[in-house]
């Protein structure tokens, strides 16, 4: 399985580009795609629509302002899409998370903070850990290294005092 990173923009690639890296340390294949939601229309669909052809089994999608696409994609599939709403705005961002998180019933987009591309990675693993051993191990080796750098912080506070 691979997730495919869809963005509204090349500019989102700067706030996407650790998600896709972060995917790679879990040993998960991506595809990533600049396609618009209003301005290639038919491009998302064609890559929604063929998406289990290619192994893709979830989606980050990221878009600013409007940020339609995560409801796009999610319109054509019923396999997971992952939101990342984008600061891209002089509203920071607020106007792409209410667009990314508003959806209608029945049409789900799971949705992460503002340029919150790392925690949309680590979803995406989470929901093929549900089916991968491999995945889990490395999902409970990563929290363990968390817990490891905020006890070193920790620690080096601790040192100042």
């Amino acid at each position: 399985m691979k997730v495919a990173i869809v963005m509204g923009s090349d500019s989102d690639w700067p706030i996407l580009k650790p998600a896709a890296e972060l995917l790679k340390q879990f040993g998960i294949e991506t595809e990533v795609v600049v396609a618009s939601a209003h301005r290639t229309p038919k491009k998302v669909q064609d890559l929604v629509t063929s998406a289990p052809e290619r192994g893709v089994g979830a989606f980050i999608s990221a878009a600013g302002a409007a940020a339609h696409l995560g409801g796009v994609i999610a319109s054509y599939t019923i396999l997971p899409v992952i939101g990342v709403p984008i600061n891209a705005t002089p509203l920071n961002g607020m106007d792409a998370l209410l667009s990314t998180v508003q959806m209608p019933s029945g049409i789900p987009v799971a949705t992460m903070a503002i340029n919150g591309a790392k925690n949309a990675a680590i979803f995406a693993a989470q929901i093929f850990a549900v089916s991968d051993p491999e995945i889990q191990k490395k999902l409970i080796a990563f929290r363990e290294k968390m817990v490891e750098d905020v006890e070193k912080k920790a620690a080096n506070v601790a040192a100042q005092l």
